[in-house]
């Protein structure tokens, strides 16, 4: 039996769709953050030594890290893909496949630290300090957001928007575990509000896969998708 261990509001919720997609059994064992500052608990270490999440247990494995747990369950439970869901990779060699690999690799690599850049140095001024310090923390943390933080965003936003203008799915025509890949940082960046809901084609490709049953249910069971 497959246990997802999800942390509230983390990247295991793409997990949770995966699996939904897949109508496979599982069991969820929800963690919740500490409620000042915001980390996995202590438990999670039991799991895995780096107490994080997303970990899955499947009998005696145990597996870490969002795109190799896609891919476990692509290669050991594929057969129960949904026919626009199968094969859940285009095939090697072709145009698709390069364009599956990157997405793949470009969610956890580029977008993700970028968002998490963000949400730290939004978070950096309400944190407990002297009183005449956060003066200086509020403008040294509104400056690096102003020139750094928020272009980076903006560019990686306007790259996937125009991407997706030209592609119905991340790999090209069919949905693949590229989208399931990049779900999280996409949702991520509409909640914050980091302006992914002015570009047209990444708010039209949000809704299309918000909408999937599969994905209603995983949030059901998950909760929502919010950074911080």
């Amino acid at each position: 039996m497959i246990t997802v261990h999800h942390l509230e509001k983390s990247r295991s919720q793409r997990v949770l769709w995966l699996l939904e997609e897949l109508a496979l059994p599982y069991t969820l064992k929800v963690y919740k953050r500490d409620a000042k500052s915001m980390l996995a608990p202590p438990e999670l270490k039991a799991v895995h030594s780096l107490g994080k999440s997303p970990v899955i247990t499947d009998g005696d494995l145990t597996i870490a890290e969002s795109g190799a747990i896609l891919e476990y369950l692509a290669d050991t439970y594929g057969d129960h893909a949904p026919a626009e869901l199968s094969p859940m990779r285009p095939a090697a060699g072709t145009a698709e496949h390069r364009q599956y690999n990157y997405w793949m690799h470009y969610a956890e690599g580029s977008l993700m630290p970028s968002l998490v850049m963000k949400l730290i140095f939004s978070t950096i001024p309400t944190q407990p300090m002297p009183f005449f310090v956060r003066p200086i923390a509020r403008q040294l943390c509104s400056k690096v957001q102003a020139s750094y933080v928020d272009p980076g965003i903006a560019a990686h936003l306007k790259f996937i928007d125009e991407h997706l203008s030209r592609n119905t799915w991340f790999a090209g025509e069919r949905m693949s575990l590229a989208d399931v890949q990049m779900s999280f940082p996409i949702a991520a960046a509409l909640a914050r509000g980091d302006g992914a809901k002015n570009f047209k084609h990444i708010a039209a490709y949000a809704k299309g896969f918000e909408a999937r049953p599969a994905y209603q249910r995983a949030l059901a069971k998950g909760g929502p998708v919010v950074m911080g």
